[in-house]
């Protein structure tokens, strides 16, 4: 929540678009998307709704910057190395984003009119690709897929109703305890030998799917 002390050390400080992205999007995190509206932006800025039009052209120009946040947060593929390995610390990158801006998760490929931080990364996702010898085709294939499981994994992470390992042990052993052996075997198993075991972390099931989906692609990269 915003103090009071810091709405006196904002509205010192000059407005910029820059400014403007960035409290939408700690607003967003707050509140979720839907509790974004410029009225609300301009009190979290301490200025006239009026004033933010000198920065955004409307809610959509607004929406489309915040998109460029998240992607300069998420970054660029890093230069000079495998593919594999570039590909796999964005996702990974992405992932953890996500996880600190849930709302962005159903907002990042809506975009129609997407900003200059999203194309470029766009670009340099598919740069990457393209150099490790991928052909365009394969390349878009390689590119939806990584993405539809990013966002997949990180909108299923977001809907569980445990965050941590010590909610999944406290509520798990509470459901293990009125669990039939004999009509759920393999939940049972599941969760006596992987879910419940000292360290057992969801997020970790990302990098295991991530490395079947890079290894498959390599397979296919290296048949074309």
């Amino acid at each position: 929540m915003t103090t009071q002390a810091q709405q006196d050390t904002a509205q010192r400080l000059p407005l910029t678009r820059q400014r403007v992205l960035r409290a939408a999007v700690e607003l967003a995190d707050r509140g979720g998307i839907t509790a974004l509206t410029m009225r609300k932006l301009a009190q979290e800025l301490g200025v006239e709704a009026m004033a933010l039009y000198n920065h955004v052209a409307n809610k959509d120009d607004l929406l489309d910057g915040m998109v460029d946040v998240i992607f300069d947060e998420i970054g660029l593929p890093s230069g000079g190395i495998d593919w594999k390995l570039a590909m796999r610390q964005r996702a990974i990158t992405a992932r953890d984003v996500l996880a600190r801006h849930p709302w962005a998760i159903g907002l990042l490929e809506s975009r129609s009119r997407p900003g200059p931080v999203t194309l470029l990364h766009h670009d340099a996702v598919l740069r990457c690709l393209r150099e490790a010898g991928f052909s365009v085709a394969m390349a878009a294939h390689a590119y939806s897929l990584l993405d539809s499981y990013i966002y997949g994994f990180a909108l299923q992470q977001r809907n569980l109703p445990l965050h941590t390992p010590e909610q999944v042990a406290a509520v798990g052993g509470e459901m293990l305890q009125r669990l039939a052996l004999a009509s759920y075997p393999y939940l049972v198993e599941m969760m006596t030998q992987h879910a419940l075991q000292p360290g057992y972390d969801y997020a970790d099931e990302f990098v295991f799917g991530l490395d079947l989906i890079l290894n498959s692609l390599e397979s296919l990269r290296a048949t074309e």
